[in-house]
């Protein structure tokens, strides 16, 4: 863990700039006038509440779901002006690591590891091979796992899997939704040290979307905390908090170290307020 924020002065170090940004579905503002800038090789943690919008943040941040609002810079570049090739182009930068390892059931684990260097690239079967049992490696996964479905591996073991998909195309950016949900605490902490592990062993850049504050204080270079926007007094910031997971303890909105504690005392009344839970 790093107990400070990068502040870069140039801007060419930044890799995501969020500007203004705002999506809504239907009637719902789920992101309202979101402020970012990512740099190179950072370790941005997402933190909040179920609803505060942060899974649809980082779908807009790879061009998944479009501003309503506001805009994105990729690398300079404003996502919503780019055509559909090149965004495709573009996803291939990306790797995303989804909650539930998301694998192809009906392929083995080596097919599943190689699907996207077979979808963007012309590599031939030694190479797809090489690479394949290579990323398995990286993850603590031994050769023999390639031939095997996903329904023959742990929880823990397919999230393993998921992460060595996500870096078989060597991205510049990697996104981890919820990478430790429904695993052990012996199993979370072996995801947290294989974040760690990727950041130390590839030049990327990492955004990672939990509830899991062990894992928030141990990968997180920077974190921010969202709030749901409907439960926001009217002018206040959806980001609660952006500074060093250190600093989370002490962060001047109460509502922070609430989270972070996990009391649900002032939720709690809320509810009783709304009508939502009985005494």
């Amino acid at each position: 863990m790093v107990d400070a924020v990068r502040n870069p002065t140039d801007e060419s170090d930044i890799l995501v700039n969020i500007e203004n940004v705002s999506v809504r579905f239907g009637k719902n503002w789920v992101l309202r006038n979101i402020n970012l800038k990512i740099p190179r090789g950072q370790t941005l943690v997402l933190l909040g509440e179920s609803g505060c919008g942060k899974t649809v943040l980082m779908k807009t941040i790879i061009g998944l779901v479009r501003p309503t609002e506001g805009r994105i810079l990729y690398d300079g570049r404003d996502l919503a002006t780019l055509p559909d090739r090149e965004i495709t182009a573009l996803r291939t930068r990306f790797g995303f690591v989804f909650q539930q390892a998301a694998l192809f059931d009906s392929m083995t684990i080596e097919q599943n590891v190689a699907f996207p260097l077979r979808q963007h690239t012309n590599k031939g079967r030694a190479e797809l091979k090489r690479i394949v049992l290579q990323r398995l490696a990286e993850v603590g996964l031994p050769d023999n796992v390639g031939l095997k479905k996903p329904a023959e591996l742990s929880g823990g073991m397919r999230k393993r899997v998921g992460l060595a998909r996500a870096l078989a195309m060597s991205p510049e950016i990697m996104l981890y939704d919820e990478p430790t949900t429904g695993l052990d605490p012996i199993m979370s902490d072996v995801i947290n040290e294989l974040i760690l592990s990727v950041r130390r062993q590839n030049p990327v850049t990492s955004i990672v979307v939990t509830h899991d504050m062990h894992s928030a204080r141990k990968v997180a270079d920077r974190v921010v905390m969202l709030y749901p926007q409907g439960r926001l007094k009217k002018g206040e910031s959806q980001i609660l908090y952006d500074g060093p997971p250190g600093g989370l303890e002490r962060a001047a909105d109460k509502r922070v170290g609430q989270f972070v504690r996990g009391e649900a005392g002032e939720r709690l009344m809320e509810m009783r307020e709304r009508g939502l839970l009985s005494d």
